[in-house]
């Protein structure tokens, strides 16, 4: 296997687990459950040995990452592909496919088969998403085609530095605009809205096109939010009021806009689209 890094213990005042130790020591992988999923495929050595959670290190070590070389499946769908370097991507997302997993019939795999692979000398085997979307929600989605840019973007998203705006198709009635701050699995949350358009609707009362930007970065965050402001997004089947769920469009749920600072280039990335056909439909 070809090797990514290597690091040379210095001496220690005390031993330490090797999935203690290696945190931190590599620029590919930085977080604790990363290097425990690295030493349990067998991607670290410790003096050419394959390096176990509980192998003590010393001082004097040398410590190899080496590179994941498993054969994942190419998927050949048609992705549209909004913005490409030889660093990142930002694709758009069909609604109705899963970002990654198990299933075959995934973004990550169509990847591949939609971008140019990276000439850089850290460029990952391929490229790989660095958020998720929800398997009904489309729109942009940010791709690292590098190991560099893939802790970057990482680094980026845990900090709060890439703006993401989306649009909704929500039901019930609404202030022209606000902020929505519950926590969410015990684990603070905030969402900020914008209503952009309005129109009555017998079954629904009212209809809102609206845009949303999440502060924060929870799972379904936009989704729980719009529910319990009691203005359902229109489409979810899993966030809804009794007897307010539509069914056979989809999800009114959008992801338009991408900002951030490029972590090779260090210029302004400001990406957005328009919302899907549906939205205006039904809104005009």
């Amino acid at each position: 296997m070809k090797t990514l890094e290597k690091h040379l213990v210095p001496k220690l005042s005390e031993p330490q687990r090797l999935s203690d130790y290696a945190v931190g020591i590599f620029q590919v992988i930085t977080t604790r459950k990363g290097i425990k999923k690295a030493i349990s495929k067998g991607l670290i050595k410790v003096d050419d040995n394959r390096g176990t959670t509980g192998k003590l290190i010393t001082g004097g070590e040398t410590i190899l990452l080496l590179a994941d070389k498993s054969k994942k499946p190419v998927v050949r769908i048609d992705i549209e592909v909004i913005y490409e370097d030889d660093h990142i991507a930002i694709v758009h997302k069909p609604a109705g496919i899963v970002v990654s997993g198990n299933q075959k019939r995934n973004l990550e795999n169509a990847l591949p088969h939609n971008l140019t692979p990276s000439e850089q000398v850290d460029a990952l085997p391929r490229p790989l998403p660095v958020h998720r979307l929800d398997h009904a929600t489309s729109g942009l989605l940010l791709v690292a085609k590098t190991r560099a840019c893939q802790t970057s973007l990482s680094n980026l998203l845990a900090e709060r530095k890439i703006d993401k705006t989306y649009q909704a198709v929500v039901m019930g009635d609404v202030d022209g605009e606000g902020e929505i701050e519950t926590s969410i699995k015990e684990k603070s949350a905030t969402t900020v809205y914008k209503v952009l358009k309005s129109i009555p609707s017998d079954k629904y009362n009212s209809l809102h096109l609206i845009e949303l930007k999440p502060i924060t970065g929870r799972r379904h965050q936009l989704r729980i939010h719009m529910l319990e402001n009691h203005t359902p997004i229109l489409g979810d089947r899993k966030y809804f009021t009794e007897g307010k769920i539509a069914s056979g469009k989809g999800l009114y749920l959008c992801s338009v806009g991408l900002k951030f600072e490029h972590p090779a280039t260090k210029e302004v990335v400001d990406v957005s689209i328009g919302a899907p056909k549906k939205f205006g439909k039904i809104i005009a």
